[in-house]
């Protein structure tokens, strides 16, 4: 901000001035990454040579990460043990993660028991709590196992057994959304963010919000099907708003109760899904079954017009009328 003096008028001339933030472009790495792989996909068989390396660095990440997991719970207690000592008031931050607690769970109640009912009853006009009413087995799992892939052999039964899903559909979208629909991950990721935003005393501008979101879709889609395999990327979206990353202690000492709820709304996003396909693959199989009955009786009503209209039913029926004897006109 500049103020001149021009002719005896001060003159109040504003000049933006850009910031960087310290951290990595994670957005910007996503926005690669998919690129690249669109990319690898365009060359066909000689893009598979890097598409399989990608799938064995990530495999053996994955390993890596159930190693560290074994030695998460005593890193937690230290790490949480040094943020309550940092802390002045205690009783502030405890309050402030059970309103974190409550803010994902009431989150997830919203999006799991309205929205996507919702969106299954706009897709198919059929009651949605009696299609999730046969799936309590797979959503107590969900939650007692905090894990999408632990729950899909419950779900795929489930779905097949109690609500009639053709095996064909449940078997094809039940393990592609294990793995890529993590509708719950991304609301407790997002509020994760906020939380953390808030406990810095850091107020986001609409621009960080909107990368929230992005990022939060975007990594959501990678996380892993196992206990805690959000709250990794969560990092991600913190390096991309210039959060600090030390927070994630907090977050991973309450994961515990958050992932349960988490997991719930994960699979039953998967399974609606796939009740919403079932149903438009039973719609147009019933207008097609209908289509050929039509097709049918046309086909055969033309055959008898043309059968009573042909030359050789009217010879067939001339020679069938008997003339009787005597009769016509012949002389004696």
């Amino acid at each position: 901000m500049l103020l001149r003096n021009t002719s005896g008028n001060a003159t109040l001339e504003k000049i933006p001035v850009g910031t960087e933030i310290k951290g990595m472009n994670i957005l910007g790495l996503v926005m690669f990454a998919l690129v690249l792989g669109v990319a690898l996909k365009k060359l066909g068989p000689e893009g598979e040579d890097l598409i399989r390396f990608f799938n064995s660095f990530n495999e053996a990440t994955m390993v890596l990460v159930t190693w560290i997991m074994w030695y998460v719970p005593i890193g937690i207690m230290f790490l949480v043990g040094s943020k309550i000592v940092e802390m002045e008031d205690i009783v502030l931050l405890v309050t402030s993660l059970g309103k974190y607690i409550f803010a994902s769970i009431l989150g997830h109640v919203i999006h799991g028991g309205i929205i996507l009912p919702l969106i299954y009853f706009a897709a198919t006009r059929q009651n949605p709590y009696r299609f999730l009413l046969g799936l309590i087995t797979p959503f107590a799992t969900a939650f007692a196992t905090c894990s999408s892939s632990a729950t899909l052999p419950s779900m795929i039964k489930c779905i097949e057994e109690n609500n009639k899903v053709d095996k064909r559909i449940s078997r094809f979208i039940l393990p592609i959304g294990a793995t890529v629909n993590m509708d719950g991950a991304a609301i407790f990721q997002c509020m994760a963010a906020v939380f953390i935003a808030q406990l810095n005393n850091v107020d986001l501008n609409p621009g960080q919000i909107f990368t929230i979101l992005v990022t939060a879709t975007a990594s959501s889609v990678g996380a892993a099907g196992v206990p805690a395999g959000g709250v990794l990327t969560i990092a991600i979206i913190l390096e991309a708003i210039g959060l600090p990353t030390n927070d994630l202690s907090l977050i991973l000492a309450v994961d515990w109760i958050v992932d349960r709820t988490t997991t719930v709304v994960n699979v039953e996003g998967d399974a609606l899904g796939a009740g919403i396909l079932n149903y438009l693959n039973e719609k147009d199989k019933k207008e097609r079954e209908q289509e050929l009955k039509e097709v049918t009786v046309e086909a055969v009503a033309n055959s008898k017009s043309e059968a009573e209209t042909s030359p050789l039913s009217l010879l067939c029926s001339l020679e069938s009328a008997q003339i009787p004897p005597g009769s016509g006109s012949y002389g004696t």
